[in-house]
C-alpha cells in the first residue's frame, strides 16, 4: 500500500484523525498532504480584510489594537469585544463572552499578533456593517517559540479549516506526516519532469508546506499545478478514447421523413449558428461510433430548437431520443414545448408523426405505466424526463439519442446510467448547457466532448435592462421596484420575484441567522426571504389586487404544472418562485424580473434567472434587490451582472469569485475536489502542457501499464466520483 492511501488513524493521534475526518472529510495521509495552505502569513503583511464573505470560516492574521468591556443588556455582567486590524488597518472585531471573556482578556495584549479564526459575520447598523468574529481560536505568534520562530523567518501557512478545527492544528498534523513520510513514488515521468522543469513530488509536498520562501511556494505550486490538470487531462482523454471505441448505430439523416415536415413547418429561419451547429450535429449522428458533444449558447440562443431537430433525424433512422432534465418543472416545460413546436407532427399513429411521452419519478401509478409502456415498446419517439429516466426498470425499444439539458447540474456517472439503456451498442449523447464556458473550463471540465457554440440570438429577442436595488439604503427604490411591477402588468405583461428559500416547509435548513451568543443589541443577518412570506406580504400590500401564483420544488407535480400552464396562459399576473424557474421556462409576455436577496445568488444563476424575460419582443427589466451597501464584495457581483450582458464574460467573473475546486462540481469531482491549486482561467498555459503531455502518453500506453503511479492517481480520483455519485442516488 501506497504511504498516500494509510488513513491519516493509523499516522496520526485518534483526536486529530477523527476531526480531520468530520470537519474536511480527509481519511488519508494523501488527502492531508493534498489540503494545502489557502495563503502564507508573514512579518509586517497582514491579512487584508476586503474579500471576506458573511458566514465563511475564515482566518485573520492581525493584530490587536483595543480591548473593551462592554456591559450586557438585559442582562446582568460584561463581554469583551477586541478590536484587530490588518495591514491596511482595515478592523475586524472579537466577541468574547462568560469564563472565555477572561481568558481571551489575559493573553490579547494590545500589539499582539496572531491568528484569529471562526464564523465571519456582518453586523452593527446597515450603514456601517463592521465584520466580526464570535468567540474565535487564535494562536499569537509571540506565545509560543516555534510559532515566532516561523513567523519571523518563513512563510506560514494558512489552510482552509472549519468549526472546531483551526488552521494550527492542521499545520501541526501535516508536520508529523512530514516528518514520517520517507521517499515517494513520483507518478510523473522523469523526461516530462525534466521538459517541464518540474520538482520531484515530495520535495514539491515539503515546499507546499514547509516553505523556506515564497520561491519554495511558486516552485511548489507549479509542480502541483501541473499533477492536477494532468491527472483530470488523462482522464477525460480516456474516457474520449473509450467513447469512439464504442460502437454505436449510425442515424443519417433522411432527405424526407419528421425532420423535413418540421423544417418545413418552422415560422422563422434558423440562425446561422443554429443551422452550423445542426450541420455539425447531423453529421455526428451519421457515423457509426456515438457523438459526444456539448451544446453551449446564450440563455434564449435557441438551443431548444437545435436538440429537437437533433431528436427528429434520430427518430426518422427508426430510433428513440431522450430529453434528461434537472427539475420537474423544467421537463414539464420541454415537453410542453416540444408538443406544442412539433404540432400535430407530436400526435403519431396515423399522423405520420411520433408521439412525446412524460417521465418523472413523482406521476401518478397509472401515467408511469403507461409512459413506461410508450418507452419500452418505441411507441414513444421522443421521451422527455427527469432523474427517474436513470432507474433500472425504465427500458427502451431503440435508444438512439440521448441529450442532456443543463449538464453542469448532472454527474458524468449519472451520463453514464442513461447511455448503458441503449443495449448492444452506446447512444449518441448531446449535453446542453446556457452557463457559458470560457475556453479553458471547457477543455477541463469537458475534455471528453467535442464543444458546439451558439453566440447569436434568434430575432425577436428584447434586450434586457438590469439594475440593483438598494433596499437598506434607499427604501424607495424597492416601493418603485413595485410600481414598475403594477406598471408593466397594467400593460398587459407579466411578472416573475424570485426568493432564496420556500419558507416554513423548508423549516430552518438554509437559514443564515446569527449565532445564539451575538453580541446583544447588534443587528443580525436576517434568514434569507422565503417565497410564502413574500407571497402573502405581496398580495397583502404593494401588489394588492393582481393575480399572484406561487411556485417551489416542494410543490405536488401536478400543482407545479397547473401554476406554470396559468401563468402561461396570461391566467396570473405576477409568479413569485425559487429558482424553479432558473432554467427552461419561456413565458413570451413576461418582461420584468425581481430577484430578492439577489446576493444570495450566484453570478451565473443571475444571468439565468433573467433570461426568463425579453423572450417575446418585449424589452426585459430586471430588478437586483439587496441589502448589501456598495463597496463590499457581494454588492460588487450584483453590479457586475447589470453592468453586462454577456454571458462569457459574466462565467469569468463568476469562476474568479469562486473558491479554486468548486468548478468541477459534481461533473468531474467528490467532494475531495480534485482541483486545488489550479485557477483555469489563470493557468491555461499548464492546462494545455498537461493535455498534451497525457495526449503522448496515453498514445503510446493507453492503459498506462508502464505509469503504475500515474494509475493510482486516475483511480483515486474516479473512486471520489463514484463515491459523490452513489451519494447523490
Amino acid at each position: 500500500m501506497s504511504r498516500f492511501d494509510e488513513p491519516l488513524t493509523k499516522a496520526l493521534d485518534p483526536k486529530t484523525a477523527k476531526l480531520l475526518h468530520s470537519v474536511l472529510g480527509l481519511e488519508t495521509v494523501g488527502d492531508l498532504l493534498r489540503h494545502y495552505p489557502r495563503r502564507y502569513a508573514e512579518r509586517g503583511e497582514l491579512t487584508s480584510l476586503d474579500a471576506l464573505e458573511v458566514d465563511e470560516h475564515v482566518t485573520v492574521v492581525g493584530e490587536v489594537s483595543r480591548l473593551m468591556r462592554k456591559p450586557m443588556r438585559n442582562r446582568g455582567g460584561t463581554w469583551l469585544e477586541v478590536e484587530v486590524v490588518d495591514g491596511a488597518r482595515n478592523k475586524i472585531y472579537l466577541s468574547f463572552f462568560g469564563k472565555g471573556s477572561h481568558v481571551a482578556e489575559s493573553r490579547l495584549k494590545t500589539g499582539r499578533r496572531g491568528m484569529f479564526a471562526g464564523k465571519v459575520g456582518l453586523f452593527g447598523s446597515r450603514s456601517h456593517p463592521r465584520w466580526q468574529l464570535s468567540h474565535p481560536e487564535f494562536e499569537l505568534f509571540e506565545e509560543s517559540e516555534a510559532s515566532a520562530e516561523e513567523f519571523s523567518a518563513a512563510p506560514v501557512p494558512i489552510y482552509p479549516a472549519g468549526k472546531d478545527l483551526t488552521p494550527w492544528v492542521i499545520r501541526r498534523a501535516v508536520g508529523v506526516v512530514l516528518d514520517t513520510l520517507g521517499p515517494l513514488h513520483d507518478p510523473l515521468p522523469d523526461d516530462l519532469r525534466r521538459r517541464h522543469g518540474l520538482q520531484d513530488l515530495g520535495e514539491a509536498l515539503v515546499a507546499i508546506h514547509r516553505p523556506k520562501d515564497f520561491a519554495d511556494v511558486h516552485r511548489a505550486r507549479q509542480r502541483l499545478k501541473f499533477d492536477e490538470a494532468f491527472v483530470l487531462q488523462a482522464v477525460l482523454l480516456q474516457r474520449r478514447q473509450a467513447a469512439v471505441a464504442w460502437p454505436a448505430k449510425a442515424r443519417p439523416r433522411r432527405a424526407d421523413g419528421l425532420l423535413a415536415d418540421f423544417d418545413a413547418r418552422l415560422p422563422f429561419a434558423l440562425t446561422e449558428g443554429q443551422a452550423l451547429v445542426g450541420e455539425e450535429i447531423a453529421a455526428d449522428l451519421g457515423r457509426e461510433h456515438p457523438m459526444h458533444r456539448l451544446l453551449q449558447g446564450e440563455v434564449g440562443a435557441g438551443k431548444t430548437v437545435v436538440a429537437l431537430r437533433a431528436m427528429l433525424q434520430v427518430v426518422d433512422a427508426g430510433g428513440q431520443a431522450v430529453l434528461l432534465a434537472p427539475t420537474e418543472v423544467l421537463a414539464q416545460q420541454h415537453h410542453r414545448s416540444i408538443t406544442a413546436m412539433l404540432g400535430d407532427l407530436a400526435q403519431g399513429g396515423m399522423f405520420g408523426g411520433t408521439a412525446v411521452t412524460l417521465l418523472t419519478g413523482s406521476m401518478g401509478a397509472a401515467a408511469r405505466r403507461a409512459a413506461l409502456l410508450d418507452a419500452a415498446s418505441g411507441t414513444a419517439g421522443i421521451v422527455v424526463g427527469t432523474h427517474a429516466l436513470l432507474q433500472e426498470h425504465v427500458q427502451f425499444a431503440d435508444l438512439g439519442l440521448v441529450v442532456v439539458d443543463e449538464q453542469h447540474r448532472f454527474g458524468v456517472e449519472q451520463r453514464d446510467a442513461l447511455r448503458e439503456k441503449a443495449g448492444g451498442g452506446r447512444p449518441h449523447v448531446l449535453v446542453m448547457t446556457a452557463t457559458p464556458i470560457p475556453r479553458t473550463v471547457a477543455m477541463t471540465v469537458f475534455g471528453d466532448l467535442e464543444v458546439s457554440t451558439l453566440s447569436q440570438l434568434p430575432s425577436g429577442r428584447a434586450p434586457i435592462t438590469t439594475h440593483v436595488v438598494p433596499a437598506a439604503d434607499k427604501p424607495h427604490y424597492l416601493e418603485r421596484t413595485w410600481e414598475r411591477v403594477r406598471e408593466e402588468v397594467g400593460l398587459g405583461r407579466q411578472a416573475y420575484v424570485v426568493c432564496p428559500r420556500i419558507g416554513d416547509l423548508e423549516g430552518d435548513e438554509g437559514d443564515l441567522g446569527a449565532s445564539a451568543d451575538q453580541p446583544p443589541g447588534d443587528d443580525e443577518r436576517r434568514p434569507p426571504l422565503a417565497v410564502l412570506d413574500v407571497a402573502e406580504l405581496l398580495g397583502e400590500g404593494p401588489l394588492h389586487g393582481l393575480r399572484l401564483g406561487v411556485l417551489h420544488g416542494k410543490l405536488p407535480p401536478e400543482e407545479k404544472d397547473a401554476v406554470m400552464r396559468a401563468f402561461t396562459k396570461g391566467e396570473l399576473d405576477v409568479l413569485v418562485a425559487t429558482t424553479v424557474i432558473e432554467v427552461g421556462v419561456d413565458v413570451p409576455n413576461s418582461s420584468v424580473m425581481v430577484i430578492m436577496d439577489a446576493d444570495r445568488f450566484g453570478v451565473s444563476q443571475l444571468h439565468q434567472l433573467r433570461g426568463r424575460v425579453g423572450r417575446g419582443g418585449l424589452p426585459g427589466l430586471c430588478l437586483l434587490v439587496s441589502d448589501f451597501p456598495e463597496g463590499t464584495p457581494a454588492r460588487a457581483r450584483l453590479d457586475a451582472v447589470a453592468s453586462t450582458l454577456d454571458g462569457f464574460e459574466l462565467s469569468r467573473v463568476d469562476l474568479e469569485q469562486r473558491r479554486e475546486g468548486d468548478v468541477l462540481g459534481a461533473a468531474q469531482s467528490g467532494k475531495r475536489s480534485s482541483l486545488k491549486l489550479l485557477q483555469l482561467l489563470r493557468d491555461e498555459d499548464v492546462i494545455e502542457a498537461a493535455r498534451e503531455e497525457a495526449a503522448r502518453l496515453l498514445a503510446d500506453d493507453p492503459e498506462l501499464v508502464a505509469y503504475e503511479g500515474l494509475r493510482a492517481e486516475i483511480d483515486r480520483l474516479l473512486a471520489d466520483e463514484r463515491a459523490e455519485y452513489l451519494e447523490k442516488t
